[in-house]
């Protein structure tokens, strides 16, 4: 008897009884290990076709007397689904450009979400709001992202691996870019009482350093030494349906239009909210609209650290970090110059204690080139006794 279609395998056209028993299992465990890839691609997209019915009500609320509460939780939960879509249309538009356009791309449309609230907010006068939310970033990138995917990731497997030299390569970069955002605190606690406009000078001046030290990471990284982050090929992206130009570019303009203008509504309500639940600015800055800005990396590392891709996931944790740091940062004190009200990088000591003990965190963890759930719950525990502080925080 012929053997039927089914017993088949697709690649190799061999029928499954006659292949060696170590094959067929091989064949089924692919099977199933694409199957649960593709669910885990899909889960964002659900999410983010959900969240998409607060847009049209975060901007209807804008115009009804509703509570500063109401209209706070609506633009935060319109934000994420379109930090989403900004983040896919970026890797849409990033696929069919050069790998040096590509990190540039990714760079600067993966943080739009965060800029835009950070423009928002330098608008509003919250220069406060603004230095909390890149506390925050960084923080929460470091700790609530790497913990939650250490955690999802080692429930699946035991141990899992990456590769320690890029990733203690990014903690000391991340490292040395903390430096710079804590000298301008240093120098201000050192020299008090001295002419305010020294501190701007020097808070200008280390964002242009800054700066600069961030387009020659991207050399470094996708240039001379992009053999350390190539990382594992995702199959899968190879195989989706690719986005035509014009709704790549289109949906870009669309979603960070859109952000621009939820952007409005939510740091309008930040100061009555603030007020109303009790929550110090500080808070607000550093964990709820952090968490808001960072939607789109929050949703895109865990998936990855499921499928065992850890060097991803710490590519993209480490990588926003220091994209904050080095790129964010500095561009939010230059638009504060462009718009009369300059900004300092004086952050406040608990701040600069904050990024520092995350970041040695994140250094100490990489070393070893593994990780497990435990791990995560360490990393989550910290995050967690931070924001706590930061509650309680005058």
């Amino acid at each position: 008897m012929g053997a039927r279609k089914n017993d088949f395998d697709e690649p190799n056209n061999i029928p499954s009884w006659k292949m060696p028993e170590n094959k067929v299992v091989l064949t089924k465990v692919n099977k199933m290990s694409r199957s649960s890839r593709s669910k885990n691609a899909n889960w964002f997209e659900r999410i983010t076709a959900v969240l998409l019915i607060f847009v049209p009500i975060a901007v209807l609320l804008e115009f009804l007397d509703v509570s500063p509460i109401v209209q706070f939780a609506a633009s935060s939960l319109a934000i994420i689904p379109l930090a989403g879509l900004v983040g896919k249309a970026t890797e849409q538009l990033a696929s069919r450009v050069g790998a040096g356009l590509s990190s540039f791309l990714n760079a600067s449309f993966g943080n739009a979400a965060e800029l835009i609230i950070g423009f928002s907010a330098l608008r509003a006068g919250l220069h406060n709001v603004v230095k909390a939310s890149i506390t925050g970033a960084i923080i929460g990138n470091v700790l609530l992202i790497t913990g939650f995917a250490f955690l999802l990731g080692g429930l699946r497997k035991e141990k899992q691996d990456f590769n320690r030299t890029a990733a203690g390569m990014g903690a000391t970069l991340l490292l040395l870019s903390a430096i710079g955002l804590i000298v301008p605190a240093l120098f201000h606690f050192v020299t008090r009482g001295h002419p305010l406009l020294a501190e701007q000078e020097l808070s200008l001046e280390i964002a242009v350093v800054l700066f600069a030290v961030y387009i020659l990471s991207l050399i470094f990284s996708f240039g001379t030494h992009k053999h350390l982050y190539m990382g594992e090929v995702d199959v899968e992206v190879k195989h989706e349906k690719p986005w035509s130009v014009q709704k790549t570019v289109g949906g870009l303009i669309v979603a960070t239009t859109l952000v621009a203008v939820i952007s409005e509504f939510l740091v309008g309500a930040i100061e009555p909210t603030a007020k109303m639940i009790g929550m110090s600015e500080v808070f607000v800055g550093v964990v709820l609209v952090a968490i808001i800005g960072n939607a789109v990396e929050h949703f895109a590392a865990i998936p990855f650290a499921l499928k065992n891709k850890m060097d991803v996931t710490l590519g993209i944790a480490l990588g926003g970090s220091q994209q904050i740091a080095l790129f964010v940062a500095p561009v939010l004190v230059f638009s504060s110059y462009l718009l009369g009200k300059p900004m300092d990088l004086i952050f406040t000591l608990f701040e600069v204690a904050a990024v520092v003990l995350a970041v040695l965190v994140i250094k100490f963890v990489a070393t070893d080139g593994e990780s497990n759930w435990m791990e995560g719950v360490l990393l989550l525990a910290v995050y967690l006794i931070l924001a706590i502080a930061f509650y309680f925080l005058p």
